[in-house]
């Protein structure tokens, strides 16, 4: 960001900095008011890679969808990177159209993309086919890339995602046990705390937990980076056998 800021004239930067600095702490809080800092630094520097991004991540938080995707589309073009395809198809499902979210899909398919980047987009592409109607194919997406990404360096954060994505699905179908067997999974990768992996478990185990005393007796999860641990073993999956596909194309 600061390297960003140096190209602007200095009493723009000293305007325009607090008001990224603002709208980064106050995204998870309040995400209007970080949304409505965002704003003010695009009409300050819209032209600022920075800037457009600190709009695009604060709308999507904001939950205005329209505004997000249309930031994320001019980050896109600013950068040619591919990275965004995921958010991207997010913000598609999330204003009602997942055809346009599976042609992204089919694009990122084509694409050199990180690990990380392309288990998000499966789950995205997952979640519109289920928008569509087509759980079984939801699910077969999310199976295959649990078996493809096996061997390979992949965030623990993102498997965790992953196979969570994999437990809600199963769950939506009615298999309570496989369901159990994959956020046990989720759960043992998300060191993080990136999902409700652990309370899914204990719910589906009929287990009342008092989130509040275990508030108070557990130190908060830490606040370093996530995704920066990665696994490549499969000592923490359930068994082969049920990872085999088993269901057909629908």
């Amino acid at each position: 960001m600061k390297a960003e800021l140096r190209g602007l004239p200095a009493d723009l930067a000293d305007k325009v900095g607090p008001r990224l600095l603002a709208a980064g702490l106050l995204v998870d809080e309040d995400p209007e008011l970080a949304y409505a800092h965002a704003k003010v630094a695009r009409r300050l520097a819209s032209r600022l890679p920075v800037v457009r991004a600190a709009v695009a991540e604060t709308a999507y938080a904001a939950e205005d969808y329209a505004a997000a995707l249309s930031e994320y589309r001019a980050l896109r073009r600013m950068s040619g990177d591919d990275e965004y395809l995921p958010v991207l198809a997010d913000c598609e499902r999330a204003l009602g159209r997942p055809e346009e979210a599976l042609k992204l899909a089919r694009q990122g398919a084509e694409a050199d993309l990180d690990p990380a980047t392309r288990i998000e987009l499966r789950i995205v592409e997952a979640g519109a086919r289920a928008d569509l109607g087509q759980d079984a194919e939801a699910r077969r997406l999310l199976q295959s890339e649990i078996a493809a990404s096996r061997g390979r360096r992949v965030p623990a954060d993102s498997a965790a995602r992953l196979r969570y994505a994999y437990a809600d699905r199963l769950l939506e179908a009615g298999d309570r046990e496989a369901a159990h067997t994959w956020f046990a999974a989720a759960a043992k990768l998300d060191t993080d705390g990136v999902t409700d992996a652990d309370e899914r478990v204990a719910r589906l185990e009929g287990l009342v937990i008092d989130f509040d005393d275990a508030e108070e007796a557990d130190p908060e999860p830490g606040t370093g980076e996530t995704g920066t641990s990665e696994t490549g073993t499969s000592e923490t999956e359930p068994g082969d056998a049920q990872d085999r596909p088993t269901e057909t194309e629908e």
